[in-house]
């Protein structure tokens, strides 16, 4: 019924990505949002909220959310801007600094298991279109 549905194909897909990437970062206490806006952090630290979210394509209000869960845990601060003392920087502590190359791991793991399973020219070309649609629907 729904064979030729991009949403209902690629929401099936994202689900069943989600439980790989929740399984991945279980271990550290963080929910994948959680944990791609930590690594974002952990490679650039400085970087404001807004400048995140559209890094990881996410609504700023999202990135608000995940950024208030890692500051609740001790894993990024928020200082204020040398550019704009209004506007707010993100940084990770000692700790996220610490666990950083583990999490890395941890999805490098996820995307490794992904190649396997689909092969490596069917990943390539799947996130190349993936990429693609995305890019072309803004």
């Amino acid at each position: 019924m729904f064979d030729q549905c991009l949403y209902f194909n690629t929401t099936a897909l994202a689900r069943r990505l989600e439980r790989e990437w929740a399984d991945a970062f279980r271990p550290f206490g963080l929910t994948p949002p959680q944990a791609f806006l930590l690594r974002a952090v952990v490679a650039e630290p400085g970087r404001c909220p807004g400048e995140l979210a559209a890094f990881l394509a996410i609504s700023r209000p999202t990135a608000t959310r995940a950024l208030d869960g890692l500051a609740a845990k001790g894993l990024v601060e928020r200082r204020s801007s040398p550019r704009d003392g209004r506007e707010a920087t993100v940084f990770p502590t000692a700790e996220a600094e610490r666990i950083g190359p583990a999490v890395n791991e941890a999805a490098g793991a996820v995307t490794t298991r992904l190649k396997t399973v689909l092969g490596e020219a069917v990943f390539v070309d799947a996130l190349a279109q993936v990429r693609s649609v995305r890019g072309a629907l803004g």
